[in-house]
């Protein structure tokens, strides 16, 4: 059974929805799959946010949800790591480099674009070299910034919008936005990617 964490800030919107939406549609489709969710900057314990449990209830999922915080634990747990954006990505890989390659943000994990896919294998392996680098005490090489600065301009923007103050509009374009990355992950779970 494959173990799914997926990372957002608080743990109170995006990473639960993704994670209780997940759950019921891998059940649907017969894919057996453990997931859990963190947050980078969560505490432990606290409820999900209204519109996020309203949100839930409407897909029929009246899971109690509470908050945790990313921990080595988790981390160790986990056999691949989706995180929300490109900046909770950077965090896990900062706090746990050892995730490298089993992390990434949702909608890049789901991207079969292969040029999009090559640029950003080597941006990931830039950026870890680029973070080892400061780790040294080493400056990083002008023509590796460079690079990294080509890279990021070419590579799309991965990141599920964040709801937290909004509307429960805010919360359902969200949602909707998971829902249709969560269908192309089981879709690449089922080809045994």
């Amino acid at each position: 059974m494959k173990h799914i964490l997926f990372v957002c800030t608080g743990n109170t919107c995006r990473s639960p929805m993704a994670e209780a939406l997940l759950r019921q549609m891998a059940r649907r489709r017969g894919i057996q799959l453990d997931v859990r969710s963190a947050g980078v900057a969560a505490s432990r314990g606290v409820p999900i946010s209204r519109h996020a449990e309203a949100v839930l209830r409407d897909h029929d999922i009246g899971d109690r949800l509470t908050s945790s915080p990313l921990e080595r634990e988790s981390v160790e747990w986990a056999d691949l790591i989706l995180t929300l954006t490109g900046a909770h990505k950077s965090h896990v890989l900062r706090c746990f480099p050892e995730a490298l390659g089993r992390t990434h943000t949702l909608k890049e994990y789901v991207e079969d674009d292969p040029d999009v896919l090559a640029d950003l294998e080597e941006l990931d392996g830039l950026l870890a070299s680029a973070e080892l680098s400061r780790a040294l005490g080493e400056s990083v090489d002008a023509s590796v910034s460079r690079r990294m600065i080509e890279l990021r301009q070419r590579v799309p923007i991965f990141d599920i919008s964040d709801p937290f103050g909004g509307s429960r509009d805010d919360y359902e374009a969200t949602a909707a936005e998971i829902r249709a990355a969560l269908d192309r992950l089981l879709d690449k779970l089922e080809r045994g990617e």
